[in-house]
């Protein structure tokens, strides 16, 4: 998994609440469980004015033009800028999975889904909560000033806009650990081979019959 330390990107406001995660990926798009491939894809049904099928080339499908990531202006953003309780719906791993291989390093918004918001840090996305209020005037900056981006440093915590104003948020202290050292759960599992290599050995001594 990719580390996350800090990361400098353009904002694209998705202004819409309670954005499930079919909308993020759709079902049908779910067959496999490879990490990647899903860019293509992500908000299938929005961003697209047919109806999209696995396995399919994108590069041809008709773009609805007024979706956001479609503007010329929000090409290449990596930072997403988001309502309350984004992520809700299913707990599928496939849309923070869309949403990285798409290019977002993170998301802000005043909420996320429990399970959601836990998949991000799991696959290297760094979902930051801030109040309505503060979000509110992100969401008004970006619509004034086309290529608004913003500055995030994970390990001060901080947020800094153009201009040099900082904006702080909490982030869980193992959550933080495990995007500065880009440790997946096979990657905090591995960090223990060596214990796990030693109980093995130990075992195979003691029960022999079990192998």
């Amino acid at each position: 998994m990719e580390k996350f330390t800090t990361h400098a990107g353009l904002v694209a406001p998705l202004d819409r609440a309670n954005v499930d995660t079919d909308a993020i990926v759709p079902k049908q798009f779910l067959k496999s469980i490879r990490r990647s491939g899903f860019g293509p894809n992500l908000f299938d049904a929005w961003r697209y004015l047919d109806i999209g099928q696995p396995d399919q080339d994108c590069s041809g499908r008709p773009l609805n033009p007024d979706f956001v990531l479609n503007q010329p202006r929000y090409q290449g953003a990596s930072i997403l800028l988001a309502r309350e309780n984004f992520g809700c719906g299913s707990s599928r791993e496939h849309a923070p999975w869309a949403l990285a291989d798409y290019g977002f390093r993170a998301i802000i918004a005043p909420s996320f889904a429990e399970i959601f918001f836990n998949n991000c840090y799991k696959n290297g996305i760094l979902p930051i909560v801030l109040p309505e209020d503060e979000v509110e005037t992100l969401f008004r900056a970006v619509e004034a000033a086309p290529g608004f981006s913003l500055d995030i440093d994970l390990p001060s915590q901080t947020i800094r806009l153009p201009g040099g104003r900082a904006i702080g948020f909490e982030v869980d202290a193992f959550r933080k650990y495990r995007l500065l050292n880009g440790l997946d759960d096979i990657g905090l599992t591995l960090r223990h081979a060596d214990k796990v290599k030693a109980y093995e050995a130990r075992r195979r001594q003691e029960e022999d019959w079990a192998f």
